[in-house]
């Protein structure tokens, strides 16, 4: 599948999960530590799974104001994501993600949430790349 890339950034991380990552244009630099769950220190610093969490919850709500913006209902400016995510080895080999997104959107009926978060859930570019290989739950808070 192709994509008209419309932006792109580049990050840089030495040391692995316990260096430093940044993105190239200095706008990003954080420190990063091995939570104590997998094996490390759990020290001062950040980890890919909390980027990711980050990123995910952030790309969700423009997801869900995009679809919004195209003739649905206008997403509160109150609205919330909450991502939590899980690492662990899988049962076939290597590590995996298991992620769950609860989403408020106050103001808006339980049936309203539900339609705008499974449309958001399609066209939401993290949803997209995790779709058939992560498990993601979605849940109305």
């Amino acid at each position: 599948m192709s994509v008209n890339v419309l932006y792109k950034t580049s990050a840089k991380a030495n040391g692995g999960r316990d260096g430093r990552a940044a993105t190239l244009d200095g706008t990003l630099d954080v420190k990063l530590a091995t939570p104590k769950e997998l094996g490390g220190g759990g020290g001062a610093g950040n980890n890919p799974e909390q980027l990711f969490a980050a990123g995910y919850a952030a790309c969700f709500i423009g997801a869900m104001k995009f679809v919004a913006s195209q003739g649905g209902l206008k997403v509160p400016a109150d609205a919330a994501v909450t991502s939590t995510v899980g690492i662990g080895p899988r049962s076939a080999g290597g590590f995996g993600l298991d992620i769950d997104l609860a989403v408020s959107l106050p103001g808006i009926s339980r049936a309203d949430a539900e339609a705008l978060v499974q449309k958001a859930h399609q066209v939401c570019p993290y949803s997209n790349a995790t779709r058939g290989n992560v498990d993601v739950r979605l849940t109305i808070a």
